[in-house]
């Protein structure tokens, strides 16, 4: 049997709504960067360009709120987390990845979840520049879980040997966030 599309408590939409608890940060690609530390053999930091120039991948996934609606088919083009890992090389002890975004929003996902060939730190939309109110210049993807796992505005990408909380976690959203199994808030 066929796995429905839409997971139990979700309505699909075709709409693209914009969520997010402050307002949108203006974010200049001149000083952009990305910095990945923490528990890896190599320590990264790319400008936007640089970024630009890594290898990129087209996803097509759905798009899953915890708020109740679900956007299906949507086409993300970024750089498959994986690719990052790769280069950064995890020490043996990594677990968990906790991100940070301008301004410094939090979300954590554990290594192994972020490891799917389908996430994705993402720069385009539906072949377009993602939007800065969708996340724009880069965001995460993570098909799996609830949009809220999918920080927008990234900047930091930490490795960890122990799994932290993000923002949405530690008031009260459940940090596995699978919407097949409803985990929207923590028990």
């Amino acid at each position: 049997m066929a796995r429905k599309r839409v997971p139990p408590g979700q309505k699909a939409t075709k709409e693209f709504p914009v969520l997010h608890h402050d307002g949108v940060p203006r974010i200049g690609i001149a000083k952009w960067d990305l910095v990945v530390e923490g528990a890896v053999r190599n320590k990264l930091k790319f400008t936007w360009e640089e970024f630009l120039l890594l290898p990129s991948a087209i996803v097509v996934s759905d798009f899953h709120c915890v708020t109740g609606w679900s956007r299906l088919d949507n086409k993300w083009e970024g750089v498959r987390f994986s690719t990052i890992a790769e280069m950064a090389q995890p020490n043996p002890g990594a677990v968990s990845i906790f991100m940070t975004a301008e301004e410094g929003h939090t979300t954590s996902v554990l290594l192994k979840d972020m490891m799917d060939e389908d996430v994705l730190l993402a720069y385009k939309f539906d072949d377009k520049p993602l939007e800065a109110e969708h996340g724009g210049p880069l965001r995460l993807v993570v098909p799996k879980k609830y949009a809220y796992k999918a920080v927008k505005w990234i900047r930091k990408i930490t490795f960890l040997t122990d799994h932290q909380l993000g923002y949405w976690e530690l008031r009260g959203y459940s940090d596995g966030a699978d919407p097949w199994k409803e985990e929207r808030y923590s028990r």
